[in-house]
């Protein structure tokens, strides 16, 4: 450390007490493939058909290339400081309280969207062997009342494994994960095996019949961003791994690149073994009459009876999975945003196993209600999948701050380049709302509003105990933000018109194009990205906050 005349160029962190360290590098790797691992490949594949075409598989390719560029950034944050909660916590420390409430909002609303979307995935997928769970109104599946009791009871599993701890909850996550790795696989396999149509790539228009616009078009509306975010479990549990500095890169790294070959190899097997009659009307199309369950529905079409059963069995384990694992991660981030002081103390309370069980309770009532205003699968995709590229925004502008406020701290994992992966992992979490459209991007602001008036609630009723909430530095998030309100309100994006794949692209109103979008969320990033850094927190504040929060 420096004297205490002199600004510091670094810190020491401690590390959060009371928390148990059970997760291992290969646990800390599984929560990540096990996060990615959901719903999305269960669903994933038909959507992005049917929007882009064969021209999906570039999606899956993009999504991850932009997910990565995301995860390379909070990597060296997380191995910075190994804290429980670190994508709510980084903003506090270089930006302050406003800036860390605004992000850490989003991103818990996000999260606890999350587990109850993972519930409707296998009530959807039980739907052909218990009707009674769903009904399906205008092709839309929704929950039905008994459906719904279904459905709170599995948020409740979910939650009651966490609050028993870290170490139960690692080891069951292990065994889910390797099931789902090999049933990915077999899938693949047996598609392929069954039927390989290769013309399917270039029928219907060529590999790309809506344009290479519904590449991009694709990623947020099919799932296939949504599909990718788990990589942030490495971030979340760095808290609770026994060696971040070698764990978090490997299971950030890792969980993007082992999912992105299997989510890639499974497009092509879907393309090429559909057969040619199902594609006679366009993708846009393409539907199975087992409707509820795209890949089985496949399966049944190939004459393979026992895959279509092996993936009703999996549309439980692998949701399951994946809601346990994000159930654990609402829970830390609303720990987080209590020791932040953003939130009420109470939540950062640990019972004897180390869990913070208040937060898992909150957890669980928040997430029962969104069976309510988000009834069906894809109407969940678009509003985390937007929610949570708002939150990721804040994490490269901490590393752009970080590298001028606390220059010599210890970096065992650092991104090179100075501030181009930062700007552009910026850049890509303002496309990744943008491409989302404005119908599902009017819901998230909407959300962020609320937060707003709850955070000015509480902050009016806890004000002699509120942390300084350092505006200036933090005023770069509500520019931010009301710029990508404009920018989407004016795109013609409409990821609402799946009946329609051209409609993805010139449903909306507004004259701004996918390029000219891009061409504008480029300069407008780059002035906000510039702006934040200008403004951040002085060192000594960072410093500070690290020290008080950590």
């Amino acid at each position: 450390m420096t004297s205490t005349n002199e600004a510091p160029r670094q810190v020491d962190v401690r590390l959060d007490t009371g928390l148990r360290r059970d997760v291992t590098r290969g646990s800390l790797l599984f929560t990540g493939v096990g996060a990615i691992i959901g719903s999305g490949w269960l669903f994933g594949a038909l959507y992005a058909a049917q929007i882009a075409g064969p021209a999906a598989i570039l999606s899956w390719v993009i999504g991850g290339l932009m997910i990565m560029i995301i995860g390379l950034v909070y990597a060296e944050l997380g191995v910075m400081f190994p804290v429980s909660g670190g994508i709510i916590r980084f903003p506090h420390y270089s930006f302050g309280s406003f800036a860390s409430f605004s992000s850490g909002w989003t991103s818990w609303l996000a999260a606890a969207a999350v587990t109850p979307i993972e519930v409707l995935a296998t009530t959807q997928y039980a739907d052909p062997y218990i009707p009674w769970l769903m009904d399906s109104e205008e092709g839309v599946f929704v929950l039905t009342g008994p459906g719904l009791v279904v459905a709170i009871v599995l948020m409740f599993l979910y939650s009651l494994v966490n609050v028993l701890g870290v170490r139960l909850f690692a080891r069951l996550n292990n065994a889910l994960v390797w099931w789902k790795l090999a049933v990915i696989a077999l899938v693949v396999v047996a598609f392929v095996v069954l039927a390989f149509n290769p013309g399917n790539l270039t029928a219907e228009g060529g590999f790309a019949p809506s344009g290479f616009g519904s590449v991009f078009a694709a990623i947020p509306a099919a799932g296939v961003a949504f599909a990718y975010l788990g990589f942030r479990n490495g971030i979340e549990f760095a808290g609770e791994t026994d060696n971040p500095r070698r764990n978090v890169p490997y299971a950030v790294i890792g969980s993007i690149v082992i999912t992105s070959v299997i989510y890639v190899a499974l497009q092509i097997a879907f393309l090429t073994a559909l057969p040619p009659d199902l594609l006679e009307d366009g993708w846009a199309a393409l539907a199975f009459e087992d409707a509820a369950g795209p890949l089985a529905g496949l399966s049944l079409v190939l004459g393979a009876v026992w895959l279509a059963v092996l993936l009703r069995v999996d549309a439980v384990i692998s949701p399951a999975d994946t809601g346990l694992i994000y159930a654990g991660v609402t829970t830390r981030l609303a720990y987080a945003n209590a020791r932040n002081g953003n939130a009420p103390k109470a939540l950062t309370k640990l019972n004897s196993r180390g869990i913070p069980w208040i937060s898992v309770v909150v957890m669980f009532v928040v997430g029962c209600f969104f069976f309510l205003p988000f009834p069906g699968w894809q109407q969940f995709i678009g509003f985390i999948t937007s929610a949570f590229a708002v939150s990721f925004g804040a994490g490269p502008l901490v590393v752009g701050a970080m590298r001028r406020q606390l220059p010599d701290q210890d970096r065992p994992f650092r991104v090179p380049g100075g501030d181009l992966f930062p700007f552009l992992a910026f850049l890509a979490s303002s496309l990744l709302v943008f491409w989302s459209g404005w119908a599902i991007n009017e819901k998230m602001f909407i959300a962020l509003l609320a937060g707003y008036v709850l955070f000015a609630v509480y902050h009016a009723v806890n004000k002699d105990r509120m942390p300084p909430l350092d505006f200036r530095a933090g005023s770069w998030f509500p520019i931010w933000v009301v710029g990508l309100a404009v920018v989407s309100y004016l795109g013609d994006i409409d990821p609402n018109a799946p009946a329609d794949p051209g409609l993805i692209l010139n449903g909306g109103d507004g004259p701004l194009s996918l390029l000219w979008g891009f061409l504008v969320l480029a300069v407008f990033s780059a002035l906000v990205y510039g702006y934040a850094i200008a403004n951040r927190l002085p060192a000594r504040r960072a410093a500070e906050y690290v020290s008080q929060t950590a």
